[in-house]
């Protein structure tokens, strides 16, 4: 690969060779992915991109770390929409708001984009199976790429998960393990299966090419809004590969030219399961918590990625927030009333926060502000109905509709 010169461990600093099949540290630390930024500025400037026909995460392939000659998978991940949230920016006092609606990928989450990264991995290492543990998202995901692409997977995930994103692993032909227990017990298992029978493996914790698939995400951003920075992006995190990836990708595009400065960023956590926000307000090392959200997919409360998001946080000057399960309910009814965005509870944690920030008077009035929604409501239906309510069910009378809409305060 031109373009990349080495991976380094961002725990103790040791540089190896960027293989395919790379994984975690001797020293327990994850790798970085090193690029040739000179070369870079010779290869790809933003008149080439913009002539580009290509709409997905492989837009920016010179931003990526994938041989020339290798294969992608066919599904097409990437370049989400960006909405610009003008009803949503009045009602929270904010100068302007967008949001970026990632749960429209091929498998309705941001985490296609980890996934597509190492199935592209995978066939460069002349694997056939795939694996990885996962609270839902990044296993459907996974398996999803993975079936478009002729390989096969075996999950781990952990019996909450829920039903609608075990139905998408059943539906592409995933050998499923639902493991009874929590997150950390779910990633001991897959650790111990993938190292049993040699898998390429996915998880966020060991492979560290992930985080360059979701850097992704960051760079569509900026492109989409012309190469002008906002003054902060706002990510729900769990195991912490996402919010790694967004600042990864900033940094890319920082180093070669294409920004002028760095945005901040609001690191969004459940209340219920929040190591690594409590490791930053307290200035300490993070601690173990339990998962106790309804929010499943950043519901760890071991996070796997912990270096890279408590980096990325304290390197953005960025700020934490931690938000209820009922304010990330709030958070979907509002997105879908202002923005017509369908978001899961994880999903629009990112946007809870925003607001709760923007209550406590944390964010200016001036701020410009990207909210990422990280995946769709159509993953977990349940707390949907749950946080809007169930329909007006009454025979088919319009004096019952007149007394249903009566009850219900409603005025046609």
């Amino acid at each position: 690969m031109k373009n990349v010169k080495h991976a380094q461990c961002t725990r103790c600093g040791r540089t190896v060779p960027a293989v395919p099949d790379l994984t975690a540290c001797p020293c327990g630390g994850i790798f970085d992915i090193i690029y040739d930024y000179a070369y870079i500025k010779t290869a790809l400037t933003k008149d080439v991109l913009a002539r580009r026909q290509e709409r997905s995460m492989w837009r920016c392939r010179e931003f990526l770390p994938v041989e020339e000659d290798t294969v992608l998978p066919p599904l097409r991940v990437g370049w989400s929409p960006l909405y610009e949230a003008g009803e949503l920016a009045k009602e929270l006092g904010l100068r302007q708001l967008w949001v970026k609606d990632d749960g429209l990928n091929p498998t309705a989450s941001l985490k296609d984009r980890a996934s597509a990264m190492a199935v592209a991995k995978a066939r460069e290492a002349g694997a056939r199976v795939i694996a990885c543990s996962s609270t839902g998202n990044a296993a459907s995901s996974l398996a999803g790429n993975a079936a478009a692409a002729g390989l096969e997977t075996y999950i781990f995930v952990p019996s909450r998960a829920p039903k609608g994103k075990v139905a998408q692993l059943m539906t592409f032909g995933a050998t499923v393990v639902s493991v009874q227990g929590s997150y950390e017990d779910t990633f001991a298992l897959s650790r111990a299966a993938i190292s049993r029978w040699g898998w390429y493996n996915r998880n966020a914790a060991i492979n560290p090419y992930l985080s360059e698939g979701k850097k992704t995400v960051s760079l569509e951003i900026m492109e989409q809004l012309g190469w002008v920075v906002p003054d902060y992006i706002a990510v729900s995190v769990g195991d912490g590969c996402t919010i790694a990836g967004v600042w990864k990708g900033l940094k890319d595009l920082y180093a070669v030219g294409f920004i002028s400065r760095l945005p901040r960023l609001i690191s969004a956590q459940a209340e219920g399961c929040c190591p690594l926000n409590r490791a930053v307000e307290a200035g300490e090392p993070w601690r173990p918590m339990e998962e106790n959200t309804l929010a499943d997919s950043i519901a760890v409360g071991v996070p796997r990625n912990a270096d890279k998001a408590l980096s990325a946080i304290r390197e953005s000057g960025g700020l934490t927030v931690n938000v209820s399960d009922a304010e990330i309910m709030a958070a979907q009814k509002l997105l879908g009333r202002t923005c017509g965005v369908f978001g899961e509870p994880a999903g629009v944690a990112a946007t809870a926060g925003v607001k709760k920030l923007a209550e406590q008077g944390k964010l200016p009035h001036d701020a410009s502000v990207v909210s990422i929604v990280t995946g769709n409501g159509l993953k977990d239906v349940a707390n949907a109905i749950a946080a809007c309510g169930e329909p007006i069910t009454i025979p088919g009378s319009m004096d019952r509709l007149l007394d249903a809409f009566a009850a219900r305060g409603i005025a046609p």
